[in-house]
């Protein structure tokens, strides 16, 4: 995850989810962003990397972590 590409990619993602509060599922966010869907489930954990903090739910949504 060298690239600026790479990282512009990672930010569209942290910016979609962003937006989306409520979580998204892989597939949605790969469809959102006209993305594989590989693709986006590869990237997750590099924006955790990045200190992005994501949260998963039961049904499959991923959301940014937010603290209560």
């Amino acid at each position: 995850m060298n690239s600026s590409k790479d990282r512009a990619r990672l930010r569209r993602i942290e910016a979609l989810l962003e937006k989306h509060p409520e979580g998204l599922r892989g597939s949605e966010i790969a469809r959102k962003l006209e993305l594989h869907r590989s693709t986006v489930m590869r990237d997750l954990p590099a924006l955790e990397e990045m200190g992005v903090f994501l949260t998963e739910d039961d049904s499959g949504r991923i959301g940014l972590f937010r603290r209560r």
